[in-house]
């Protein structure tokens, strides 16, 4: 077998007049369409029309240009089958042994931000999938290429033998297939929500490849990092590392989870996390502010942890930031100054969002958790308290004071894994009990990390108390005020409790379980 004749038709025109000249230096023909016609007969390259080979002119904007039989023909052919050829000699059809198409971009189309629906179905490729497909299924003959990145090795087997390998053939028609069902999983779900589609009765989801990883969650596990084609500004995916090395699984995971935490404030906040849960969150009039109460809320745990601010990072941040081993350091920016101290330390991550993280997290993409043999999607947990939502359950309202350090705890806890409870004092938490398998140890373990700061703390937890029992041991501890979600057939008895004690209690009506 050797190469004779390729189509080219591509919205991206990348490396395309190079592959064009090298083909045709080959003695390979050469059939275009529309602007890679033009581009390519502009560049010198000779070149024929699709309208040459179909006998049928381009019509309808272009819409119907190739699809026709003369195309497919020359694709779906099977080489080897007398039947196939004799119809093939009959009809004057020719072989087309290469096709190089990459579609039009529905994608690009729809994130921008004045897009209107007939522009999206506009962006709607036909013709270029359906080759794509043909000339794929056909591989055994045909060559297939929807990647610039694969230009250079057509070129050598080309120049090489005249012709591609079966195993490239293959590899680049596996290729195909994965890029045209990215394609229609894009489309698909941009009209799911257009028209209002929440949990179809098929649901097809894709993710481009970020980067492979070293491992995952252990040196055992193979693992890679993939974004969603339409992932938001401000997220951990679209984030731009600007020093140190390749992240790990777990970093991104606790990255992920640290940037989560800051997007839920307004003001300036600074996030440290290990291990997927908060070991120190702290609020301010600055992110130096911020940045000193997250540290002293755990200065043991937050060693080797992973740092997300929501206000870029100035010189005197960046100074003290230094002074302790960092995985991460993530901001919406860094200033010159800053970026010059902290790039010193050899082995710190440095990633900039660009903006503030509170702005992207309105409209966060759905969940999506794997099962063995399955799969769960939820909603992402985005719920903000508003004051009027909180309802006063003790003799005693809390005072502003505490309630702002109410919600502060209220906006930490929903990111702590349950059961879950955060103590919080002075814009700061000072006791962070997580992953516990009853309520009661979790408070302990918060009460016994605050120490003496408990006392005139406030408490946070992510769900009711099922009985008295927690608020007696926060009592004990000096504890002043509590938020919960509330609902539990013995609410009461804990308003009791609240009340003995003259603690103020307020209740959410939310829960925040957090698996």
């Amino acid at each position: 077998m050797s190469m004779k004749r390729a189509l080219i038709s591509v919205s991206d025109k990348t490396g395309i007049v190079e592959l064009a000249e090298a083909l045709a230096k080959a003695g390979v023909e050469l059939i275009s369409t529309g602007g890679t016609k033009t581009l390519l007969e502009q560049a010198g390259v000779p070149v024929i029309g699709i309208s040459d080979v179909t006998g049928f002119p381009e019509i309808m904007d272009g819409r119907v240009k190739t699809l026709h039989p003369a195309v497919h023909s020359g694709l779906l052919a099977v080489r080897d089958n007398a039947e196939h050829q004799a119809q093939m000699q009959e009809l004057g059809l020719s072989y087309i042994d290469l096709v190089v198409v990459n579609l039009y971009p529905f994608k690009q189309t729809i994130i921008k931000p004045d897009v209107t629906y007939e522009d999206a179905i506009e962006n709607i490729d036909i013709g270029g999938p359906t080759m794509l497909r043909s000339a794929a299924k056909n591989h055994a003959f045909v060559t297939v290429v929807v990647d610039a990145a694969d230009y250079g090795r057509i070129i050598e087997e080309v120049q090489a033998t005249g012709d591609t390998t079966l195993e490239t053939r293959r590899q680049l028609a596996a290729k195909v297939f994965r890029h045209t069902a990215a394609y229609d999983a894009v489309i698909a779900g941009y009209l799911n929500e257009q028209v209002g589609e929440t949990f179809p009765e098929q649901l097809t989801v894709t993710y481009e490849k970020v980067q492979s990883l070293r491992y995952g969650e252990n040196p055992h596990q193979q693992a890679a990092f993939y974004r969603a084609p339409l992932a938001s500004r401000g997220s951990l995916p679209t984030a731009e590392q600007l020093h140190g090395k390749e992240l790990s699984y777990n970093n991104i995971n606790d990255a992920n989870a640290a940037l989560a935490i800051v997007s839920e404030f307004e003001g300036p906040a600074v996030a440290a996390v290990k291990h997927m849960n908060p070991c120190g969150v702290g609020i301010g009039e600055s992110i130096y502010e911020a940045y000193r109460k997250a540290y002293a809320s755990d200065p043991t745990s937050i060693f080797g942890g992973i740092v997300a601010a929501n206000r870029p990072i100035d010189a005197d941040t960046a100074r003290l930031l230094s002074e302790i081993f960092l995985e991460i350091v993530i901001a919406p920016e860094f200033t010159t100054e800053a970026l010059e101290i902290l790039s010193q330390k050899k082995n710190i991550r440095l990633l900039r969002t660009g903006i503030e993280p509170s702005s992207s997290k309105k409209n966060a993409a759905w969940q999506l958790t794997s099962i063995d043999g399955g799969l769960l999607i939820q909603e992402t947990d985005l719920h903000r308290l508003e004051a009027d939502q909180l309802q006063t359950v003790t003799k005693r309202e809390p005072s502003a004071e505490e309630l702002e350090q109410l919600r502060l705890g209220w906006n930490v806890v929903k990111h702590v894994k349950s059961n879950a409870i955060v103590l919080v004092k002075d814009g700061m938490t000072v006791g962070v009990g997580a992953g516990q398998m009853n309520r009661v140890g979790a408070a302990r373990i918060a009460i016994e990390q605050a120490g003496e700061h408990a006392r005139g703390a406030v408490l946070a937890s992510d769900a009711f108390f099922p009985m008295g029992d927690t608020l007696k041991i926060a009592a004990e501890a000096g504890i002043v005020a509590v938020i919960q979600p509330g609902g539990s057939i013995r609410d009461e008895e804990s308003v009791q409790v609240a009340n003995e004690h003259d603690m103020a209690m307020v209740l959410t009506g939310i829960r925040h379980f957090k698996h």
